[in-house]
């Protein structure tokens, strides 16, 4: 039987209670809910990469690769992605960024996805996303 691994890359900082932004085990990779937090900075608390969907979007994307890239997957691994967005005004310009980041990206086949309203992030967060990914 296969370790789980958690997983927390330098760009990430501890997570505030007991769990860990990505966890593998065997050949399945799972990252938890990222947010457009900036790169940690020691001694500060998380910033949000700006105050736009865009912003905190690429943002959200490239803490994702982080845990992804950390596991030893990229994108084209990922099966399944959830995105949580708190205002259902911006499923038409998240569906923009989404498309235009992952065509960016090369992505060969794009993974299964489903997009839903939650109220629950913190002030001034727009935008939630995990990802289910299975190496080869």
């Amino acid at each position: 039987m296969s370790e789980k691994t958690a997983l927390t890359p330098a760009t990430h900082t501890t997570p505030p209670a007991k769990f860990s932004h990505g966890v593998k085990k065997g050949n399945i990779l799972q990252v938890a809910g990222q947010v457009g937090f900036l790169p940690a900075v020691p001694g500060q608390a998380p910033t949000p990469a700006g105050p736009t969907l865009r912003e905190q979007t690429l943002q959200t994307f490239a803490n994702v690769r982080a845990i992804l890239e950390e596991g030893g997957a990229t994108w084209d691994d990922v099966m399944m992605m959830r995105v949580y967005l708190t205002d259902t005004d911006h499923f038409a310009e998240m569906n923009e960024i989404y498309n235009q980041y992952f065509e960016e990206q090369g992505l060969k086949e794009a993974p299964a996805a489903r997009t839903t309203v939650y109220v629950g992030l913190p002030k001034g967060l727009l935008i939630e996303i995990d990802a289910l990914a299975v190496l080869s």
